[in-house]
C-alpha cells in the first residue's frame, strides 16, 4: 500500500461506515489513498524524466517482441504512463523472430518454430550507435513506436548488412550465454548511447529486470571516463538508477561467468576485482542490479516480503519495497463489464454474451463445441514446473464424472521456453487430458496476448496455483477479475492483497509452505479439489443470485487500485521522485 502521509490508513471514514486495515476491506483504503497520490501529483512540477529498460514489450499480439508477463507489465507500464501524461520513454530491442511459436501436430507432439516479422508502422529516427560485441563493432539502428497508445518506445536493432552479428536482435531469449550477453550489451549498453544520441536527457534510469544492468556499467564507464574513481562513479551511478526485481526463484536469476563477460566486451574495460564487487562469482544481473540502483521494488506485498529474505545476504545492496503490479484496464477490460449495471442480471448477461463470443472462438480454431450454460475454468500462462499447470489433474478421479458429464469445462494455454523440457511435458500432459476428455478439456497452443484477451474474458473461473511463494505477482489474474470472472487461486503473488474468499473469488487451501515439494503439491491438490467441488461448483449451478454478486465485487475490488494507473504513479511517488 501506498505511504500516505497526508491521511491514517490505519483508520478511515469512508461513506458513512468505519473500516479497520484488514484484508477484507483494504482496497477502499487503497482506493482512497489512490486519489491521494493523484492530487499530490498533480501538483507537483518538473517530473523526473525517466528512461525504462526492458528486454521485451508486450503492446499488442500484432507487434511480436514480447514473450510473456514481463513485457505485458512494461507495454502496460507505458501506456499507463502515456494515459497520465509522465515523462518516460522505453528502451527495448527489435527482435526479427520475436519469441518461440509452438505447435502441436496431428501426433501429439510439440514443436519450436520461429517465423519472421516486418513491420510498416516503425519510425526511423535516423540515428545509429555502435557497440564492441567479442571486440568487433557493431552498428544498432534506432526506431521508434508510438502506435498502441504508449509513451514513446525505442527499439534497437543489429540487423544490418554491414553486420557481422546482426542476429543478435534475432530471437528473444533464444541462444546461450553469449547469446543473451550480446544481447544485452545492446540493450542496456546500446541503450544509453542511443539515448545520448537521440538528446533524450535522463533523470532516472529505471531497469525491469536485470536484464538491463549493463546501461549501469555504461553509466559507471562515462563517469570515470569524465576522470571519476571507479567507487565514485559506481556512487554517482547509484542515484540514476532504480530497479525492478521479478523472479522469485533464486536459481532463475541470470548469472554468467566474469570471464565470458570480458571475452564479450560486456565489462567496458572495468576490472575482474571491480566486477566482482558489483555482481559477484558468478557475475549476478540480479545482485548487480540491487547493487548499482538507490531504490529497488518488488512486484507485490507478499513478493516484497520474500524479495527482502531472498537477497538478505547481499551486501551493500538497495531497499526493497514494494509496489504491486496492475493491468492497463483499456488493453485488457471488455467495455461491456466497465458500465455501471442496472442489475445483477445486465451483469451477468453481458458476460454471457462475451462467453460465448470465448467459445465461438474455441470452435473456430479447435473444432470443439464447449457448453455454455456449464462452468468454464480458464488457465492459461507460461508453462513452468512450479506454476503447475496440470495440479487439477493429479488426482484426475475427483473430477472424472464432472469432466465426462461436461459440468466442469477446463481450457488451458501456455507456452515453454524452447530449453524447458519439463514445461514441455506440462503441455504434452495437457494435450493428453484434451484427447481423453474431448468435449470438456481443451488446450490451445501457441500462448499470446490475443489469447490471454479473450480468455481472462469469457472464462467463469480463472485459475493459479504456483507453488507458494514462487508467483512474484501474476497479472492475468487482474484482467480477470476486472472482466468479472472469479479467481480461484493459491495465495500467491498479488492474490493475498485482493483475495476475500467467498466474496470476490476463492483462496485454495493456507499459506503454510511445507519444505518438500511433494508434500506441498499433494497439500495443495487437495485444497484445490475442497474449493472447486465444495464451493465452487456448487455456487456456480444452485446460487446463480450469489455467483453475479460476487461477480460484481470481484469487478469493484479490482478495478481501481490494481490498474496501471494507480502504479505509474505510485512508481514516481515512491521510486523515480
Amino acid at each position: 500500500m501506498f505511504v500516505v502521509t497526508d491521511i491514517d490508513t490505519s483508520k478511515l471514514i469512508i461513506s458513512g461506515r468505519f473500516f479497520s486495515f484488514k484484508k477484507t476491506t483494504a482496497y477502499y483504503i487503497k482506493s482512497y489513498a489512490t486519489d491521494c497520490v493523484k492530487r499530490r501529483m498533480k501538483i507537483v512540477k518538473n517530473l523526473p524524466q525517466v528512461a525504462y529498460f526492458c528486454m521485451e514489450y508486450g503492446l499488442d499480439h500484432s507487434f511480436k517482441i514480447y514473450s510473456g508477463g514481463l513485457g505485458i507489465l512494461a507495454g502496460d507500464h507505458l501506456k499507463g504512463a502515456k494515459d497520465n501524461d509522465l515523462p518516460l520513454v522505453g528502451i527495448g530491442l527489435k527482435w526479427k523472430q520475436g519469441y518461440v511459436e509452438q505447435k502441436i501436430d496431428e501426433m501429439g507432439n510439440l514443436y519450436d518454430c520461429y517465423r519472421q516479422y516486418h513491420y510498416d508502422f516503425l519510425e526511423d529516427t535516423g540515428v545509429r550507435v555502435k557497440v564492441r560485441i567479442r571486440q568487433e563493432e557493431v552498428q544498432c539502428k534506432v526506431w521508434k513506436v508510438e502506435n498502441f497508445g504508449n509513451a514513446p518506445l525505442y527499439l534497437l536493432d543489429t540487423d544490418l548488412p554491414e553486420n557481422n552479428q546482426r542476429w543478435v536482435t534475432g530471437q528473444l531469449y533464444g541462444g546461450f550465454s553469449e547469446d543473451r550477453i550480446a544481447q544485452e550489451i545492446v540493450l542496456g549498453i546500446g541503450g544509453v548511447r542511443a539515448l545520448r544520441a537521440l538528446g533524450i536527457t535522463v533523470d532516472v534510469y529505471h531497469f525491469n529486470e536485470g536484464h538491463a544492468v549493463l546501461a549501469g556499467l555504461e553509466l559507471v564507464r562515462e563517469k570515470m571516463e569524465a576522470g571519476q574513481s571507479f567507487h565514485q562513479a559506481w556512487e554517482n551511478t547509484r542515484k540514476e538508477v532504480v530497479f525492478t526485481t521479478h523472479t522469485p526463484i533464486k536459481a532463475g536469476n541470470e548469472h554468467h561467468n566474469i570471464e565470458t563477460l570480458l571475452y564479450m566486451g560486456a565489462n567496458l574495460n572495468l576490472t575482474i576485482d571491480e566486477m566482482t564487487q558489483i555482481g559477484g562469482v558468478p557475475f549476478n544481473m540480479t545482485v548487480a542490479a540491487l547493487r548499482l540502483s538507490r531504490k529497488t521494488n518488488a512486484v507485490a506485498a507478499l513478493h516484497n516480503e520474500t524479495a527482502n529474505t531472498m537477497w538478505s545476504d547481499i551486501v551493500g545492496k538497495s531497499e526493497i519495497i514494494g509496489i504491486t503490479n496492475a493491468i492497463h484496464r483499456g488493453t485488457w477490460v471488455d467495455e461491456r463489464m466497465t458500465n455501471e449495471f442496472k442489475n445483477l442480471d445486465e451483469l451477468w448477461n453481458n458476460h454471457m454474451e462475451i462467453k460465448k463470443e470465448l467459445i465461438d472462438y474455441v470452435e473456430k480454431i479447435k473444432g470443439i463445441k464447449l457448453n455454455l450454460n456449464a462452468l468454464l475454468i480458464g488457465f492459461s500462462r507460461r508453462a513452468a514446473a512450479y506454476k503447475r499447470s496440470n495440479l487439477i489433474f493429479r488426482d484426475e478421479k475427483r473430477l472424472e464424472t464432472l469432466l465426462e458429464r461436461g459440468e466442469v469445462q477446463i481450457i488451458f494455454s501456455g507456452k515453454a521456453h524452447p530449453l524447458d523440457d519439463s514445461g514441455k511435458h506440462i503441455i504434452l500432459d495437457l494435450v493428453r487430458m484434451s484427447k481423453k476428455y474431448p468435449q470438456s478439456v481443451v488446450f490451445i497452443e501457441n500462448y499470446d496476448m490475443e489469447i490471454g484477451k479473450i480468455l481472462t474474458r469469457g472464462c467463469d473461473v480463472w485459475l493459479n496455483n504456483p507453488r507458494r511463494p514462487n508467483e512474484a505477482s501474476g497479472t492475468s489474474g487482474m484482467k480477470a477479475a476486472m472482466n468479472g470472472v472469479l479467481n480461484c487461486s493459491i495465495l500467491d503473488g498479488w492474490w493475498p492483497e485482493a483475495c476475500q474468499h467467498g466474496i470476490n473469488g476463492w483462496a485454495i487451501g493456507d499459506e503454510v509452505v511445507l519444505n518438500n515439494e511433494l508434500e506441498q503439491d499433494e497439500k495443495d491438490a487437495k485444497a484445490l479439489y475442497q474449493v472447486l467441488l465444495e464451493e465452487v461448483v456448487p455456487t456456480y449451478y444452485t446460487e446463480p443470485t450469489k455467483w453475479r454478486e460476487m461477480m460484481l465485487a470481484s469487478i469493484q475490488s479490482t478495478k481501481t487500485f490494481f490498474s496501471v494507473d494507480r502504479m505509474v504513479l505510485e512508481y514516481y511517488d515512491k521510486l523515480y521522485c
